[in-house]
């Protein structure tokens, strides 16, 4: 299955799982900081790897990323994907700090703690909504030009597969939003032969729309 087979059908599924592990990452937020954190995914989209580096800004932009490898029924990888302005400000939210000096190692530490949970929450979502048991990796933080992350998340599988799913999210904090435009992205990279496994435990395999 590849972006072009992916009917209004599909993507409303993959909206309603997504939907729901956000709402999961904002408890858990709103548990760890003590805030209330609100979390809205504005658009999931599915996009031919060819452009997500351009998505995520272009090649050269810097951005911050939580990447991990996901195993079990299906496999593949998931990025949780900040630019650096977004980062910075989420950072002083969450401690107070000006971004003055840039980022620290506690500033860094805040990042790849809300990534993790970010991404595990979609995780869970997505496991129970399949009903397969899904392990993913140590999650790792990089600091990067997004053309050298994206590179390496897509290096093997992007040999045989061209499709990742997009997940556009928009954090609040005390109901003020982080940025005037989405404020975080989600990359799932599934492998080959997960897209199939996914509609189909759905249900929903080869539905071509309601």
């Amino acid at each position: 299955m590849d972006s072009g087979t992916l009917s209004d059908f599909h993507l409303d599924v993959l909206k309603e799982v997504s939907g729901i592990g956000a709402g999961n990452a904002a408890t858990s937020l709103s548990s760890l900081l003590g805030r209330a954190v609100d979390m809205r995914v504005s658009r999931v989209v599915p996009m031919p790897f060819n452009g997500i580096v351009d998505y995520a800004g272009g090649a050269e932009r810097m951005i911050l990323s939580v990447f991990v490898r996901i195993e079990g029924g299906i496999s593949g990888n998931m990025l949780f994907v900040m630019g650096t302005s977004d980062a910075l400000a989420l950072i002083s939210h969450m401690t107070g700090a000006s971004g003055g000096e840039g980022f620290t190692d506690m500033g860094l530490s805040v990042i790849h703690e809300v990534g993790n949970i970010m991404i595990g929450s979609y995780i869970t979502a997505l496991s129970d909504f399949l009903g397969f048991e899904l392990t993913p990796s140590v999650p790792s933080l990089a600091m990067d030009m997004a053309g050298a992350i994206l590179a390496f998340s897509l290096s093997e599988i992007g040999r045989s597969s061209d499709t990742a799913i997009v997940i556009d999210g928009c954090l609040s904090l005390d109901g003020n939003p982080l940025s005037e435009e989405e404020s975080s992205h989600i990359f799932l990279l599934p492998d080959p032969d997960s897209f199939g496994r996914i509609f189909q435990a759905l249900g929903v395999a080869g539905h071509g729309g309601r």
